[in-house]
């Protein structure tokens, strides 16, 4: 991927403030976006957009490869649209400013969401509305009819459902469409809105110089409508039940592994429809965005199954895919696709090989560069080739202050104090490491905007194999991102010749 020497921000829509308990589509967006092209900021970087699970509500887990989360639209936009009759900012309850209450905010928004449905459809005939279905029809039927089913027959296990309607029999569906019709259209109708609100974005954005990065995780829940509705292309029983799940095997983090639970794929049955599915979501995700992230991109080589019934990861193996094959049809079809792949941990020779094979933008991570001065340890900033992303950190690691206070030893952070001092960095950290970070040959560096706060370890937006309360939460205070710090970050990417025109 060509990127010319740039920087951006690494912030999640819900991360924003609202008055709704959770940032959306709605002003703010604009307002950040503003403040991004104040700040010289040439890309803004978000978490996966896709419906979320109940439980954890990680953007890691949607409940589809395509849709859009409804709790992303913005009420004022539909106020603004003629689809609310009163303004939805009036009498709200007391939400907090910097976390995201999701019990809470899913109760209040449906309210919005559904008065905004029958507003709609005592409207004149919207033909935007009717184009939107026929673009989206390889996946919005699907999706509307599984969150539908998913409502009336239970959520969690879709292999639980009558048979029928488990295994996608003609006549069940037909019946289920004919008695629940109204509530599979609302479906639609808020997909309709999120990319109506989405589109809106991404022009202001692209305007103003800033290209949206999108972030495309490997594996999908097996409660999700892409696993229901395309059974095949995982590896599942007769019953619609993983034979397989994702995972990573033991190492000195941990002595049993990482049992992630995902389906994996059936990459044999994908390769013979000519990767269709995987062709339709990559071309959907380029719409929404100008740069794709492939997270897990090791398992686009090779993956690690385990047996659905293991207790733990020790025992699974690992499987090749058909990468030479798959990349080379993703390129004929998307001869420009712009891509960053996620090629941390143990990366193996053949991952390499794939990486380079095609030239791909690959990432660096900052915090995993101590000692900042090993000419082996490639997140060193000083070891940063030009074609790749430097982070600070990512939504899985700490902020940098939590990560100098709380994980480095004594001796650690005298290192950095003292790699920071040999550089004539005068700042202090964070900002120390922000201009290192912007110092670096990488053409593209990202950084957290709790990092450009210079927030402690309460913002950290996730800790990784855990189901905290508060992971995915975080939200930016009002007013927090201040014209000075805007100034700030400015003057420094204007000096490290990263300013977007």
């Amino acid at each position: 991927m060509n990127i010319r020497r740039a920087s951006g921000i690494l912030m999640h829509v819900t991360s924003l403030p609202s008055k709704f308990g959770v940032g959306d589509l709605g002003n703010e967006a604009f307002e950040f976006a503003d403040a991004m092209a104040r700040a010289r900021q040439g890309y803004w970087q978000v978490l996966p957009v896709n419906p979320t699970s109940d439980i954890g509500h990680s953007p890691y887990s949607g409940l589809s490869a395509f849709a859009g989360d409804p709790l992303l639209i913005s009420p004022q936009r539909l106020y603004r649209q003629g689809l609310l009759d009163r303004d939805p900012t009036r009498n709200l309850p007391d939400l907090p400013a910097d976390r995201v209450d999701f019990g809470r905010v899913i109760g209040l928004k449906w309210k919005f969401l559904d008065a905004a449905y029958t507003a709609f459809l005592a409207a004149a005939d919207d033909p935007g509305y009717h184009r939107f279905c026929i673009d989206h029809v390889n996946w919005l039927d699907d999706y509307a009819l599984f969150i539908t089913i998913r409502y009336v027959c239970g959520a969690g296990d879709w292999s639980r459902w009558p048979k029928g309607l488990r295994d996608r029999r003609p006549d069940s569906l037909r019946k289920f469409r004919l008695e629940h019709h109204a509530d599979i259209e609302r479906h639609k109708f808020l997909q309709y809105q999120f990319f109506r609100q989405w589109s809106f974005l991404k022009s202001y954005c692209n305007e103003h110089g800033i290209r949206l990065i999108g972030d495309l995780p490997l594996y999908l829940a097996h409660d999700s409508a892409d696993v229901w509705a395309h059974p095949r292309f995982f590896e599942l029983n007769r019953r619609g039940r993983p034979l397989f799940i994702s995972g990573m095997p033991p190492d000195m983090y941990s002595p049993t592994g990482q049992r992630w639970g995902h389906p994996v794929y059936n990459w044999t049955a994908l390769r013979k429809a000519g990767y269709a599915w995987w062709l339709d979501r990559i071309g959907h995700n380029l719409k929404l965005f100008d740069v794709l992230r492939l997270d897990h991109f090791r398992g686009f080589v090779a993956f690690y199954r385990i047996p659905a019934g293991n207790k733990t990861a020790a025992k699974g193996q690992w499987v090749r895919a058909p990468n030479v094959d798959f990349f080379q049809t993703v390129f004929e079809r998307f001869p420009s696709c712009p891509l960053i792949v996620e090629d941390l941990g143990r990366i193996t020779p053949a991952v390499t090989r794939v990486i380079d094979k095609w030239d791909l933008t690959g990432m660096r991570i900052a915090q995993f560069g101590l000692p900042f001065d090993d000419e082996e340890n490639i997140h060193s900033p000083e070891n940063y080739p030009e074609n790749c992303v430097a982070y600070t950190g990512t939504h899985d690691n700490n902020t940098l202050s939590g990560w100098f206070d709380n994980e480095l030893s004594e001796e650690q952070r005298g290192q950095v104090n003292a790699y920071v001092e040999k550089r004539g960095s005068s700042d202090e950290l964070p900002w120390a490491l922000i201009r290192l970070l912007m110092d670096s040959q990488a053409n593209l560096t990202i950084v957290p905007l709790q990092d450009v706060l210079g927030l402690g370890g309460e913002a950290r937006m996730n800790l990784p194999a855990s189901v905290g309360e508060s992971n995915w939460t975080w939200r930016l205070r009002p007013g927090a991102l201040t014209d000075d710090v805007i100034d700030k970050l400015a003057g420094l990417t204007r000096r490290t010749q990263r300013t977007s025109k």
